[in-house]
């Protein structure tokens, strides 16, 4: 098949990075027409998948020993007055 060498070539060349949209656009660019859920789904079928190059960072300190901030409102949201609660 003639997409799916080109996918495969493109594949290598970006080091396995490319997803589906960025491969629709390399392909449109060779010439070929093709659109990006017919080039998803010949990755998906022949296990064609972007290797992630970044992690997730955790920015939350679950562990800390600060104290829970005070519920001032308690629930109850209605102002009197414009800006007043905040």
């Amino acid at each position: 098949m003639k997409v799916l060498a080109h996918i495969r070539e493109q594949y290598s060349l970006s080091l396995g990075s490319y997803g589906r949209p960025r491969m629709t656009m390399e392909l449109k660019e060779v010439g070929l027409d093709v659109g990006e859920h017919w080039v998803g789904r010949l990755m998906k079928i022949n296990e064609i998948k972007p290797v992630r190059t970044r992690k997730h960072k955790v920015t939350t300190d679950s562990q800390h020993r600060l104290g829970v901030a005070a519920n001032w409102l308690d629930g109850d949201f209605a102002a009197d007055a414009p800006n007043r609660k905040w």
